[in-house]
């Protein structure tokens, strides 16, 4: 799946900023990708970029129209169908974070065949994989894992991949999730893929690849987590990580959407994320972690970051505040 930028982001009738979450995350990390937004006058999301109509849209150069909010209900309402219709009839392609299938709404359909335009469901990839050799492949790689499910780890290899460009290193982003194919402009979605599949996905998706170059992997769930774990393990297998990154949320009280399981010890997190890597690759090793402070008062932030560098042996960060350059320093 490769979608073309420039972007035009549909907000449509987003309820509140949060429902527009996934198009904010694209802008924060690609805001010259995204030229403008489309919102109804009832709506209440706001990128705080350019407002265009469609029309506007296709005039400024977008090649794509991207669909990054949860909408009403889970149905695609009718004024959004006629708006990307036209968006179909100017030249634009349609890419969509949504469950509902664009592929399955006939006017969508229709336009896309007649102008030649393409129709991208982010959450169903079409591509058909094999399954995974296992053969080491050339390159590096590096993979976020997680103490539990929506910790970090897109932010945390979106900004390793930052701090290697600066550096002057040959380094890609892999997307594995909606939001990161959006920002990446490609990826798989991993954790629509029939399990069988899932460590082939990703060895297609992170490829052979020059000696001296890092494929920045986005890790999804968390082999700790009773209904995600099958997703991650497909995925430590498939990336046959050299460098593994342990995300974590400070004082999250238990498993997301999982109140009687509580969240594993680093070091025994570590310990099972490191033998499942050994599988296919034998060199495999973690080189620090990520965390998320926001959950502690703001005096407490350096200091716990210490007691987890100390207790590890390894450089503890918070990339949204302290960056992670300690992380790449330690490749």
């Amino acid at each position: 799946m490769k979608i073309e930028h420039p972007y035009l982001m549909f907000l449509g009738d987003a309820a509140d900023q949060l429902a527009a979450k996934t198009a904010n995350g694209v802008n924060v990390w690609r805001p010259e990708w995204c030229l403008g937004q489309f919102r109804f006058d009832d709506c209440n999301a706001d990128l705080g970029i350019a407002d265009m109509s469609i029309e506007e849209a296709a005039k400024a150069g977008v090649k794509t129209v991207i669909l990054g909010v949860a909408n009403r209900g889970g149905l695609m309402p009718e004024r959004w169908i006629s708006e990307l219709v036209r968006a179909l009839e100017l030249g634009m392609d349609i890419a969509s974070g949504l469950h509902v299938k664009i592929t399955d709404i006939p006017a969508l359909t229709e336009a896309a065949a007649a102008h030649g335009r393409q129709l991208f469901n982010v959450r169903h990839p079409t591509e058909e994989f094999s399954v995974a050799s296992g053969i080491k492949r050339p390159g590096k790689r590096l993979l976020a894992v997680g103490t539990d499910c929506s910790v970090g780890k897109m932010f945390t290899t979106l900004a390793i991949e930052r701090e290697m460009h600066s550096r002057g290193l040959k380094a890609d982003f892999r997307a594995t999730g909606q939001t990161g194919i959006f920002i990446a402009g490609k990826g798989v979605s991993i954790d629509a893929v029939v399990a069988d599949f899932i460590s082939g996905a990703v060895e297609e998706l992170s490829p052979a690849n020059d000696a001296d170059h890092w494929d920045v992997i986005e890790g999804q769930g968390s082999l700790f987590h009773a209904s995600f774990s099958g997703v991650t393990m497909g995925l430590i297998h498939g990336a046959q990580a050299d460098a593994l990154v342990l995300c974590h949320e400070a004082n999250r009280p238990h498993m997301r959407g999982l109140p009687s399981y509580l969240l594993p010890p680093l070091d025994t997190c570590m310990a099972l994320n490191l033998e499942a890597a050994k599988l296919t690759n034998p060199a495999a090793r973690f080189i620090g972690v990520a965390v998320n402070t926001s959950p502690l008062p703001e005096a407490e932030r350096d200091s716990y970051l210490q007691q987890v560098s100390t207790q590890l042996g390894l450089p503890a960060v918070d990339p949204m505040i302290t960056g992670v350059s300690a992380l790449v320093d330690n490749l």
